[in-house]
């Protein structure tokens, strides 16, 4: 009962935190993509070759375009608070049908990228930290760094050319087999064999952070004296390491990871025009390309919300694995 009221403490506490936060950042958004030389309709004017004045004014007004700095501020707050997030000029549809469409495709990517990474690079660095100095420690740790210094762009590239155009194992675009109706466990098969090498291409990078980071982290939790004392009372060594070593080390990588989550959405921008991924990444250059206001700021709502379920998330495993954290 304590403990969960302890958690529910700290839930509470970063929820209140983050209110005034994301409304912060709405604003802030709003403004600064008004600074931004032209809009959505200089853009749909230069793709139909041109447009009079008249049919400029009018698509200004559809648009609320027309209207002063503050009074589309105004009218944005006042459609947000009815959960309203307008409509996107370019693809004249309402911006939450287009976020909330793709928003499971990235989602796929960021979480499948991010589980990946925590999972080969903890379990990298707990090899490391328990052999270190040893052979185990010295190849690993050169893998670690040829990953870290290399681009995730061009791994991506790499395992399109080994996997896809050499050995033929996976698709290298899209998200799904065009011209198959799949349903079931056959269509589920066939959208993660879609995902796997962008989820490569978006981890390799965070598998080397985390491994170094593990691997310090263990090192560091070693030395102290409640892992002596742990040794000293004849505990197996993967105890020792298991539930005194690595749960302590955990908690920097859990506090990293919580970051790198929202890190991962700009990345999955990449990396979803490289494979043809229908994501918010790649849906976020559109808009930009477009001067789409209305569905960027929807895609900057969505992520600062993530954020804060992420950082929830992230105090409660944190809670969870050093009792001495309290919510003040």
């Amino acid at each position: 009962m304590l403990e969960r009221r302890r958690m529910w403490r700290l839930s509470r506490r970063t929820l209140w935190q983050a209110i005034p936060t994301v409304v912060g950042i709405l604003v802030l958004n709003f403004l600064l993509l008004r600074l931004i030389p032209g809009d959505a309709v200089d853009v749909l004017a230069g793709e139909s070759g041109g447009a009079s004045a008249e049919t400029l004014l009018q698509w200004r007004s559809h648009f609320g375009l027309d209207l002063s700095l503050m009074e589309q501020l105004q009218r944005y707050l006042g459609q947000l608070a009815h959960l309203d997030l307008g409509m996107s000029p370019r693809f004249n549809l309402p911006v939450s049908h287009l976020v909330l469409d793709r928003l499971p495709n990235t989602l796929l990517l960021m979480v499948g990228a991010l589980g990946l990474a925590l999972a080969i690079g903890i379990a990298a660095g707990t090899i490391m930290a328990t052999w270190v100095g040893r052979w185990p420690d010295r190849v690993l740790s050169l893998a670690v760094l040829l990953l870290y210094s290399t681009p995730g762009f061009w791994i991506g590239l790499m395992a399109v050319l080994l996997f896809s155009v050499k050995l033929g194992w996976l698709p290298s675009n899209g998200f799904q087999t065009l011209g198959l109706d799949l349903h079931g466990p056959a269509w589920l098969l066939d959208r993660l064999q879609h995902a796997v090498l962008p989820v490569l291409a978006l981890a390799t990078f965070y598998i080397a952070l985390y491994a170094r980071l593990t691997r310090a982290a263990m090192l560091e939790v070693q030395r102290q004296d409640y892992v002596r004392t742990a040794r000293a009372k004849g505990l197996a060594p993967w105890r020792v390491v298991s539930r005194h070593v690595l749960r302590n080390a955990l908690l920097p990588v859990s506090t990293l990871a919580g970051l790198h989550f929202a890190a991962l959405l700009g990345g999955a921008a990449v990396t979803e025009t490289l494979f043809g991924w229908p994501g918010l990444g790649r849906l976020t250059l559109e808009a930009v390309m477009s001067r789409d206001y209305n569905l960027l700021l929807g895609i900057l709502l969505l992520s600062s919300m993530l954020v804060v379920v992420i950082n929830i998330t992230v105090d409660l495993l944190q809670a969870w694995l050093d009792p001495r954290i309290q919510a003040d």
